[in-house]
């Protein structure tokens, strides 16, 4: 099976965010909205999409010099010191085997004029219980401790 259909078979809650990248577009090749006010990457977005990030055949749609690259931001409590950084394609199946539910988000990147936009989000991880703390398969996970909670809590 090919790499990315394993990857698209443990995605869930899938955000497409088309058409406020088209509608942007619209507004910055109008004049409606300054190529500066959307060409803003900083330089740990471009540092990532340098590192971490997967080049696409898609052309940029400002500069129309160089082509995209996808970067993957990862966010969630069970990923602790994890959340907050971007990750590579091998990364993201690594920890979405270890932990139940984090969320992944992909923004576009030319490094050439720092355009940047979120084209897609989504949650990947095993789906287990994260209050029991096991994923799909029954195993220990790193979730909460299992314990009773009082009513105070």
């Amino acid at each position: 099976m090919p790499r990315t259909l394993s990857r698209v078979r443990t995605q869930r809650q899938v955000v497409d965010y088309a058409l406020r990248r088209r509608a942007l577009l619209a507004a910055v090749h109008s004049g409606a909205v300054a190529v500066a006010e959307v060409c803003d990457a900083g330089p740990y977005l471009l540092r990532a999409a340098r590192f971490h990030g997967e080049p696409t055949e898609q052309i940029c749609p400002v500069c129309r010099k160089e082509r995209l690259t996808l970067v993957s931001w990862v966010f969630g409590e069970a990923l602790r010191h994890a959340a907050g950084t971007a990750r590579g394609p091998d990364e993201l199946e690594r920890l979405a085997a270890l932990h139940t539910d984090f969320s992944v988000h992909v923004v576009e990147v030319c490094r050439s004029c720092r355009w940047n936009h979120l084209v897609l989000s989504y949650v990947l991880g095993t789906g287990g219980d994260p209050d029991r703390g096991t994923g799909a398969a029954g195993e220990r996970g790193r979730g909460r401790p299992d314990r009773r909670r009082t009513v105070a809590e």
